[in-house]
């Protein structure tokens, strides 16, 4: 306040300099806003991004263990089965 109400031409250069400081703070601030909006953006696409992946990640461990179970053992047909060699 007191280098606008001084009339020398330093007082004068102290006030813009402070008037630029401001200017420069608020749009620090308004650049902040818009970056934490953009941040809350990718956070919110990485987050729908990997729900899709856990639920991929989730049927493939679901066949993997289909996979891993034993199947019960094939029984052989009773009688004549076009399995045997003729050579035999």
């Amino acid at each position: 306040m007191l280098s606008s109400v001084l009339g020398s031409d330093r007082a004068i250069a102290v006030n813009i300099e402070i008037m630029r400081a401001f200017v420069r703070m608020r749009e620090l601030l308004s650049s902040n806003k818009e970056l934490a909006r953009r941040f809350a953006q990718l956070e919110a696409r990485i987050d729908k991004k990997l729900a899709e992946h856990d639920e991929a990640i989730t049927a493939i461990l679901s066949a993997i263990r289909e996979l891993m179970q034993p199947s019960p053992p094939k029984r052989g047909g009773i009688g004549f089965t076009a399995d045997i060699d003729p050579k035999r």
